[in-house]
């Protein structure tokens, strides 16, 4: 007898254990992702921070530096996109924030769907065009729709993609009214979110944004000292876009942020939730690009503020015990003009797209007869009529080979790669970068590698966008929850995001990433 109630209460007790043990997860996550954060930066800068802010997170965080995305060129959308997903634009379809639509020849914004209608805001979004599962997706199946998913962010697409396509809401801020928007993809929106404070932006007129840092003019990062101080004004029908890459825009992310944790309940019970949160670490439209040594450096210190606010406010509700959080970046994204560099007898050019594109069709009709064979171009690439070849019984590998031939002729072309050689060609590190950031549905035939120093201009769009092949470092940091502090030295690639955080909160991860879990 004595036996079997033994026996019986080791049964109980096991049983007791493993149903505590299925408990043991994060009641929230949150998914902090920096737009245009830099390791070299963020260590330079550290002598403004306060203690609890970039300094907790480096301290007591699983902090890796060696970090790197698997695609380029990697824009804040396509970034978002494979944090969230765990996979590449090749995948999950988010190839950058704009391409060009082969049926209509018209630009595809990456979150665009004129079937949901905007809430505050003209613009018609939803995921759609993100063709894989996320976090938040993968988490809504695994509880059965109880999991609470949120996004934040300045701008659309980074709130949008984070979310995914089963969150509960996802809100940016409108780029003509100031006010916190969303779409109907999500739903109405909860109650709560139109009393979220406008804060400055319903006052932009009488804003100036001044230097905080009592330090301004005597401490600087670069080897020059050509700013003592500035004062920028937010003015004119860009004012509400300026204003979104100014250091002010982080205040008010973290207004929202914070609304998602005190009324919209997010980490209150025993049901995982997750957050994203997206802030930004730029250069801004107003500044005098990589010169505005004092406009960057109160960036940063204005950003080491409000994490601390965050991480005050998740410690004082849900616990940060009891909360995973993981801090990167979108990687940096060089603004400078090439200008300036040939007074130094730096090589630099301009390449024009649009002119490049008349040349190519002019070079196929001599050889070919008469057609529009280069449909459309964007970016850095050509689209090649299809119908057309096939109309003429043209083989598009011959074009493409002939197309490849022809350019390498012009100035400023470092390499062309067309989509056979992208998909079918001979492996290198390089190749596969390219490979990853393509995706057949909607990048160009032929894309062309301008040479680093170069400016991409298209004359028609009257954009101008200096080429530059810098390495910049950025971090990813992991912190609460059970995170042990620790510095890891190996290259850690991006898409391990994912995988990891599954893996904390015990849920398949998305259904594109072969990435195996962090740690």
């Amino acid at each position: 007898m004595k036996k079997q109630l033994l026996t019986t209460f080791f049964i109980s007790a096991s049983i007791a254990g493993a149903m505590a043990q299925n408990t043991n997860v994060p009641r929230l996550v949150v998914g902090i992702t920096i737009d245009q954060l830099r390791t070299d930066y963020l260590n330079a800068f550290m002598p403004l921070y306060g203690e609890g802010g970039f300094k907790l997170l480096l301290e007591k965080g699983k902090v890796c530096s060696n970090v790197k995305y698997l695609h380029t060129p990697a824009d804040r959308a396509s970034a978002i996109a494979s944090i969230i997903t765990g996979t590449v634009p090749y995948t999950h379809g988010i190839i950058a924030e704009e391409w060009m639509s082969r049926t209509d020849l018209h630009t595809n914004f990456c979150v665009d769907d004129s079937q949901y209608k905007g809430v505050n805001t003209y613009d018609c979004s939803s995921p759609k065009n993100l063709l894989v599962s996320t976090i938040g997706d993968e988490l809504k199946y695994a509880t059965k729709g109880k999991a609470l998913v949120y996004s934040v962010a300045p701008f659309r697409e980074a709130a949008v993609l984070a979310a995914g396509h089963a969150a509960d809401w996802a809100m940016w801020i409108d780029n003509e009214s100031g006010r916190w928007a969303g779409t109907s993809y999500y739903g109405a929106g909860p109650s709560w979110f139109r009393y979220i404070d406008s804060g400055v932006l319903s006052n932009l007129q009488n804003v100036v944004w001044k230097p905080e840092n009592k330090y301004s003019g005597s401490y600087n990062y670069y080897l020059t000292t050509s700013q003592n101080s500035f004062a920028h004004k937010f003015a004119g029908t860009s004012r509400y876009t300026s204003f979104k890459t100014s250091a002010l825009i982080n205040a008010e992310v973290n207004k929202a942020a914070r609304s998602c944790i005190e009324s919209g309940n997010a980490g209150l019970d025993d049901v995982t939730d997750f957050l994203s949160v997206c802030y930004y670490a730029g250069h801004s439209n107003l500044s005098n690009g990589a010169g505005a040594t004092l406009e960057l450096q109160d960036t940063y210190k204005r950003l080491d503020q409000e994490l601390e606010i965050l991480l005050k406010k998740i410690d004082a509700v849900v616990g940060l015990d009891k909360t995973l959080i993981y801090v990167t970046s979108t990687g940096y994204d060089e603004i400078e003009k090439s200008d300036e560099m040939s007074q130094y007898r730096i090589p630099t050019g301009n390449f024009f797209i649009n002119r490049c594109a008349t040349l190519l069709n002019m070079y196929l009709c001599a050889m070919y007869g008469n057609g529009q064979y280069i449909q459309s171009y964007f970016s850095n690439q050509l689209y090649i009529n299809h119908k057309l070849l096939e109309q003429k019984q043209l083989k598009l590998a011959e074009v493409m080979g002939h197309s490849e031939d022809f350019l390498f002729q012009f100035s400023g072309v470092k390499d062309v790669f067309t989509a056979q050689r992208i998909t079918q060609g001979a492996w290198t590190p390089g190749i596969s970068n390219i490979r990853n950031g393509f995706n057949p549905k909607c990048s160009g035939d032929i894309i062309i590698q301008v040479s680093p120093g170069w400016n991409l201009v298209n004359e028609d769009r009257h954009t101008s966008k200096p080429q530059r092949e810098s390495f910049f470092e950025f971090p990813l940091i992991f912190f609460g929850f059970t995170i042990q502090p620790e510095k890891v030295e190996k290259e850690v690639t991006i898409d391990c995001i994912a995988p990891t955080v599954a893996h904390h909160i015990r849920i398949r991860a998305p259904n594109a990433c072969s990435t195996p879990p962090l740690f």
